[in-house]
């Protein structure tokens, strides 16, 4: 038999089309389907490492996870990670094939469409059903020439969509009656029904609300979605989620400061320690300075170093990290930060914009060379203190120095990143260590907390079932299901 599809778009970005997927991606294996997960191009720097070595948006890996299926490149088969003056780095199927600027990559969708269908034709093979998101707005039409993220996908696979619109921000009406009124009829057509997401209060005074788009547009109403307020403690995918990522902690005894800047990437690190009650994560951004009462100062992945270095620098950063130092506070920096805390970053290649030297922060005492491919794996290892973990590495570079003689963890006998002589400062190449309740348990005592008692892994499982929850109570999942082509 084969498996049926439905896609889901949203009338703009950010309006919930990844969580909802997820949410019902969890659902419909409740029920017993197998689903997989699907998005044709995303454009994220916040990515995970599948099982088949390759990379996709995290958004994708946390509907897999909802599905219950191990990561797939082909669940999310373009995957844009913008850059600095380069543009954005463009994987096809996991692999990075190159960098191009917006106008360039226009020029290359067509040609990208087959290895689209391919990825979706191999996901169809191992599923009862197979849940598609669509990228930004539908209603984009000044890029619907050989689209393949959203109504050109749709076209050329045969999947009815289904649109949803976000009430939080106002004007729910008009963008979904809107998005009707700017389509091409055949992509409009391609709409079955419609779901007004984070809705908030009385859902009767929004009944007439639902009849008039109905009206206007001829789709079947699907649901009103309440507000999940659980979304929080998902892993996030769009960096406009660190704006609203503070939660009030107060009386906690630990504070981690976050330099939040430009090109922050797998910022999902920072999720664990948010789900910590003791541990109070402050992200700053430019223009703000860092605090001086941290306890740890914490510098994300990046994807693009040398530019991120910069900015760091044009805020004050620097300076406020010295001081830092100099107090007896710790630093960690996690992949492009890990690079950025050595003495130079070498770009010889000018794989991040003109190649040269930069020098680095200088806490360690390392250096960095931007060359060679991406290193993408799935690691464990035990770090210096002799604590296990398990994580993964995702890097363009090598580094080297005195300091990596005082290895930061040991991955299968390898040595893997460094530490300054007095002990205080830390650079490593993995991602996910504080995922690891092990390894996140010893950095919480060594900040003079207390042993950690949260499962985080677990946690994020009964999230995901309670969001599944929360669409089986609220959404007509049956009228999906007969929708699903």
């Amino acid at each position: 038999m084969t498996a049926r599809a439905l896609m889901f778009q949203g009338t703009g970005s950010d309006v919930g089309k990844s969580l909802l997927v997820a949410g019902l991606a969890r659902a419909l294996v409740n029920r017993g389907l197998k689903v997989q997960p699907f998005k044709p191009q995303n454009m994220s720097n916040n990515a995970a490492v599948t099982a088949d070595g390759g990379e996709i948006g995290r958004a994708q890996a946390l509907q897999a996870r909802a599905a219950k299926v191990p990561l797939s490149v082909h669940m999310n088969p373009v995957l844009l990670k913008p850059q600095s003056e380069v543009g954005a780095q463009v994987v096809v199927q996991g692999r990075v094939e190159g960098n191009a600027k917006a106008s360039e990559y226009q020029g290359m969708k067509a040609a990208l469409m087959p290895r689209v269908m391919d990825s979706f034709e191999r996901l169809k093979a191992q599923a009862d059903i197979v849940l598609v998101e669509g990228a930004g707005s539908a209603s984009e039409v000044n890029l619907r020439r050989n689209d393949i993220a959203n109504m050109g996908f749709a076209r050329a696979a045969g999947v009815p969509v289904i649109l949803i619109g976000d009430i939080d921000r106002g004007g729910v009406i008009a963008s979904i009656a809107g998005t009707k009124l700017v389509l091409e009829p055949e992509d409009a057509a391609m709409i079955r029904g419609f779901i007004v997401n984070r809705f908030r209060g009385d859902p009767s005074l929004f009944a007439d609300g639902m009849v008039m788009i109905e009206n206007h547009t001829g789709w079947q109403p699907i649901g009103l979605l309440p507000f999940f307020s659980e979304a929080r403690r998902l892993p996030a995918e769009d960096a406009m989620a660190l704006d609203s990522a503070a939660i009030d902690k107060t009386g906690a005894r630990i504070r981690i400061v976050v330099p939040v800047l430009p090109h922050i990437s797998n910022f999902d690190d920072l999720d664990p320690l948010d789900a910590e009650p003791d541990v109070d994560v402050i992200r700053v951004r430019p223009g703000q300075v860092l605090p001086a009462d941290a306890d740890l100062v914490l510098l994300p992945g990046s994807k693009a170093t040398i530019a991120d270095l910069a900015a760091f620098r044009a805020a004050g950063f620097d300076i406020d990290l010295a001081a830092h130092v100099r107090r007896g506070g710790y630093v960690l920096g996690l992949c492009g930060g890990y690079q950025m805390l050595g003495r130079t970053v070498r770009d010889p290649d000018g794989m991040e914009g003109q190649a040269g030297m930069v020098e680095g922060l200088g806490l360690l005492n390392v250096e960095t060379t931007l060359s060679g491919d991406k290193h993408l794996e799935a690691v464990t290892g035990t770090s210096g203190d002799g604590i296990s973990f398990a994580g993964y590495e995702m890097h363009i570079g090598r580094t080297v120095g005195p300091d990596c003689d005082r290895p930061f963890a040991r991955i299968s006998g390898n040595a893997d990143g460094a530490t300054s002589k007095n002990g205080r400062v830390f650079g490593s190449y993995v991602h996910g260590l504080f995922a690891d309740d092990r390894q996140r348990s010893a950095w919480l005592q060594r900040l003079g907390g207390e042993v950690s008692t949260v499962d985080y892994e677990a946690g994020v499982d009964e999230v995901l079932d309670r969001l599944a929850q929360h669409m089986e109570k609220h959404l007509d999942i049956e009228a999906l299901l007969r929708l699903a082509k």
